[in-house]
């Protein structure tokens, strides 16, 4: 049965966030009403000048606790699931966090649950955040079969920390280290995630139970990324790809560190590239176009050129 997503009601948690913020506003654009759930509402108040008066509420949320996710999809057709962190205790978030929203979507008879999992996602992964996002799958589908998974690679845009973090590096070193330089990626520009979303949430019947992995229009490796950014942004820094053994005592000394530039379990994931599986359900079933890069970051990347924004256009011109 096909869900128009008109006045329909979904509860986003981790709504507040970098991937929540562009979801909200695809699902918002299609008349839903939003219900943002964050452990910090403060975190979320961004989200409500994207929607009409009343458009979207803001709810205090911990995935680890069961009342507040009860009191949080109560009366929701729809739930989505953007928690997740890059280092802690994966289990308490990735694994029971999602199996207590999935447990909590199903009590509540929401009508559909859209998970946001990894590329990489495998409960015999050797990295922790792997197996984590793996056994969190199957938390979720096994409370909500008909939950719709989604595994993206490597998400960018404006605000993200991924293309930003490297563009800022090139920025401000004349000597850049390169971790895992050969891993290949896949980044998918956040606006297309968001837009797969929204669809696979106004028609749920169509991908319930599905897992997506959804990827950009081309596979690069960390090298050329780095070397990439630097070429938009003008600057021409020294590369120093960083050895694999000298890579890995890094990671293991450093990485528990605050501000480590890698953790052990982070290294251990970029000895596997992340790329969408061959034969893999992905954005097509959804009918978006996949966005390239270039596409969209010269309108952002413009604060880390050599010359600021207004020698960039100088230059261009």
């Amino acid at each position: 049965m096909d869900m128009d997503l008109d006045g329909k009601l979904i509860c986003i948690f981790g709504g507040g966030g970098f991937l929540g913020r562009y979801i909200a506003q695809s699902l918002l654009a299609r008349g839903a009403r939003l219900r943002i759930a964050e452990r910090n509402i403060k975190n979320a108040m961004h989200i409500k000048p994207l929607g009409n008066l009343g458009q979207t509420q803001l709810v205090s949320a911990d995935v680890t606790k069961a009342d507040s996710i009860a009191r949080a999809v109560h009366g929701c057709d729809a739930v989505v699931n953007l928690v997740g962190i890059l280092k802690g205790d994966f289990e308490r978030i990735h694994v029971a966090g999602a199996r207590n929203i999935a447990e909590a979507a199903a009590a509540a008879g929401c009508r559909s649950l859209l998970h946001m999992s990894a590329i990489g996602a495998d409960t015999a992964s050797e990295s922790r955040y792997g197996r984590s996002k793996g056994e969190g799958e199957q938390a979720v589908l096994k409370a909500f079969p008909n939950a719709i998974i989604f595994r993206p690679s490597i998400v960018f845009g404006r605000e993200d920390q991924f293309i930003n973090r490297f563009a800022a590096m090139i920025q401000f070193l004349p000597i850049v280290p390169i971790i895992g330089s050969a891993t290949k990626f896949q980044p998918i520009f956040v606006g297309d995630v968001a837009d797969a979303a929204a669809e696979a949430l106004s028609h749920p019947e169509l991908y319930a139970g599905q897992t997506f992995e959804l990827g950009g229009p081309e596979v690069v490796s960390m090298g050329v990324l780095n070397r990439r950014i630097a070429s938009m942004t003008g600057r021409d820094p020294v590369f120093v790809e960083v050895p694999a053994f000298a890579a890995k005592i890094m990671a293991t000394i450093l990485g528990p560190l605050p501000g480590a530039p890698i953790t052990a379990d982070q290294y251990m994931m970029l000895q596997k590239d992340n790329v969408v599986s061959s034969g893999a359900k992905g954005l097509n079933a959804f009918g978006v176009a996949p966005t390239p890069i270039a596409a969209v970051t010269s309108g952002w990347m413009e604060k880390y050129t050599a010359h600021g924004r207004f020698g960039a256009r100088a230059k261009a011109s």
